[in-house]
């Protein structure tokens, strides 16, 4: 039987009907509407799901939300996208669609839905790491995710990579997380600071003010064979690589897995970034199987059917 998988973002609501396999027979979505009290949210969920699943059977729902849940009890701890706290989410929609609900945070219900469904489909295990404003992901290991004791683990992004004074600091307060190091946001400050120092690059021909800079302005200047960009980009891949040979050193999964927009760049990020990891993972030389750091496949999907499958479980 079919099952509906839910992303809730900050902007938008998205559902779709999603088969054993992964595969979308329907979706929809709606606008969040926020600030509004969760239940007129969840109001909307419900509807969306009605309107999504049709006339077909559904053996449950699934929902990926922002924040940190307590997957047991179906719970929203904290959301500071939404600005919840303690809200019964699962409980609430169960209530209302006469369903099985399955709530997991919504960059663990991505990466559970590319471990399945996407670039790591049939693999052993793997980790997905998201580079967007910020650094997030998730941990896969036989078809289960990694949540820990509190049911807040792998927030990938906060692993300390460079503990000193001078490093810059990450949006929880500390500094020298992988998230202020290898995020887009980090990028674009690596590139607009490189501007600055130097009016003579060619990075100022792509983004003529510091406002236009984006994750693509370093890339697209070293393309262009400026010296500056180079730099720019050679310390984001050490650095993004630091990240990814400590992920691999923790959990050697069989698959990495890039996702956001900087992933975007495919082999022109992938190459250097295995060139720069490889030496840096325990027992490389010798090691027979080597995990494959490859790009997502399923892009703004991975959230719902990710959701989706775990409400398979």
């Amino acid at each position: 039987m079919n099952t509906l998988g839910v992303d809730l973002g900050g902007t938008n609501i998205k559902v779709a009907l999603v088969d054993a396999t992964g595969n979308i027979l329907r979706e929809g979505s709606r606008p969040t509407n926020l600030p509004r009290p969760a239940e007129a949210v969840c109001d909307d969920i419900a509807a969306l799901c009605r309107e999504v699943a049709g006339n077909d059977p559904v053996a449950g729902v699934g929902i990926g939300c922002p924040g940190t849940v307590e997957d047991a009890t179906g719970t929203v701890l904290y959301s500071n996208n939404l600005a919840w706290s303690n809200f019964a989410m699962g409980p609430y929609l169960q209530a209302k669609l006469g369903l099985p609900v399955c709530l997991a945070n919504d960059a663990n219900a991505a990466a559970y839905g590319e471990a399945l469904a996407g670039c790591a489909k049939g693999a052993h295990s793997a980790v997905i790491l998201t580079l967007g404003t910020g650094v997030g992901g998730g941990v896969v290991i036989e078809g289960k995710l990694l949540t820990g004791y509190t049911g807040a683990a792998a927030e990938l992004g906060h692993m300390v990579i460079r503990d000193t004074e001078d490093a810059p600091l990450c949006t929880c307060g500390r500094r020298g997380d992988l998230e202020a190091y290898a995020s887009a946001t980090a990028l674009i400050r690596r590139t607009r600071e490189a501007m600055a120092a130097h009016p003579e690059s060619k990075l100022w021909q792509l983004a003529p003010s510091l406002e236009d800079v984006t994750g693509r302005t370093a890339f697209d200047g070293r393309d262009a064979g400026d010296a500056v960009a180079v730099e720019v980009v050679n310390a984001y891949v050490h650095d993004l690589a630091v990240g990814v040979a400590n992920l691999i050193n923790i959990f050697f999964p069989e698959v990495i897995g890039l996702s956001g927009g900087i992933a975007n760049q495919g082999e022109a990020l992938l190459a250097p970034l295995r060139a720069e990891a490889e030496p840096l993972v325990f027992g490389a030389d010798f090691a027979k199987k080597k995990t494959r750091i490859t790009t997502c496949t399923l892009g703004y999907r991975a959230g719902v059917i990710g959701a989706a499958l775990l409400a398979r479980n």
